[in-house]
């Protein structure tokens, strides 16, 4: 199969390096977008906000992709403007200036199981389920999702992936689990007996699946046939409704250290819409010929190794 050109935007996010990597180690030839981009090759520099429908069409014109994933997306710490102009307006943007291109590429959006909201405890999302979000975030990212099948109606190549909560290495610190894998490492270095870990009450049960999972399905959305994929949603996830606190509780485990968790009211966490999730990814086999290969167990490690590499407060400062 002939290499394609892929533009991968929000490369440099969680989501984005693993997906850029997954379409690397396929033989594509891989654009990695972001706002402040390292050296290149293979990276480049722009403010998917600022660049506005001018810029933007003349960046993608320039390129000529023949696949354009959307991973850039502003999540749970930002404010709701951001969350507004990330996840909606640029997107109607992009699918406009997509489907002015003669020949236009398949867009893969990354969409989220956010979007649909709460739904009642034991009753699985599936792809029929009406989105209700209940929060800033889910609703920004389902106007984002409504523009991509919109354009998808009018002809564009276009499918929405509604991911679940992705985990493993690189998960950012803001995160919950990054939180705590943050805390673990802290308290590996200190001399002191381990801290407490003060965390918001673990009541939810949500469905998480691993980041390296995602960038296969994304991978696999890429490669569908048209006739498969086009104006559909397909959900992106493990099936599984696991308990917040276990997931906490087996990384704790997994690095060895004796760290005593304390739930409190204002402790610090993350933000969340939904107490419980388990998803449907029926489709996804039938459409992509996708199924999770990782357990969780395996996430966790990773994230615990990949925590282990960043940088100390110390040196953090030292770079200033």
């Amino acid at each position: 199969m002939t290499a394609r050109k892929v533009l991968v935007l929000g490369a440099a996010g969680f989501l984005g390096r693993h997906i850029s990597t997954a379409f690397g180690a396929a033989g594509d030839t891989v654009l990695r977008v972001c706002r402040t981009a390292p050296p290149p090759p293979g990276w480049v520099a722009l403010d998917l906000v600022a660049a506005g429908g001018p810029g933007l069409a003349e960046f993608v014109a320039a390129h000529r992709p023949d696949v354009v994933v959307n991973a850039a997306g502003t999540v749970w710490q930002a404010d709701d403007r951001r969350m507004s102009e990330v996840n909606d307006v640029f997107v109607r943007r992009l699918v406009r200036v997509l489907r002015t291109l003669p020949s236009a590429p398949r867009l893969v959006q990354l969409g989220s199981v956010h979007e649909y909201g709460q739904v009642p405890f034991g009753v699985d999302l599936t792809e029929e389920s009406v989105p209700e979000p209940i929060g800033v975030y889910g609703r920004t990212k389902l106007r984002g999702s409504q523009w991509v099948l919109d354009g998808a109606g009018d002809g564009l190549e276009a499918v929405v992936l509604r991911i679940a909560n992705a985990c493993g290495p690189g998960m950012p610190p803001e995160s919950l689990l990054g939180r705590v894998a943050a805390h673990l490492v802290r308290q590996a270095e200190a001399p002191d007996p381990p801290a407490p870990l003060r965390l918001t009450p673990l009541r939810a049960r949500r469905d998480f699946v691993d980041v390296r999972d995602v960038a296969a399905a994304v991978l696999a959305a890429a490669d569908a046939p048209r006739s498969w994929v086009a104006g559909r949603v397909v959900n992106i996830a493990r099936g599984e409704a696991v308990p917040v606190r276990d997931l906490v509780d087996r990384l704790i485990a997994l690095s060895g250290l004796p760290v005593r968790v304390v739930e409190e009211p204002g402790a610090g966490g993350v933000r969340s819409d939904a107490d419980w999730q388990r998803v449907d990814i029926k489709l996804a086999s039938v459409l992509l010929g996708w199924k999770p290969e990782r357990d969780l167990d395996e996430s966790l490690r990773g994230l615990f190794a990949a925590a282990r590499t960043w940088p100390t407060s110390r040196e953090l400062e030292e770079r200033r």
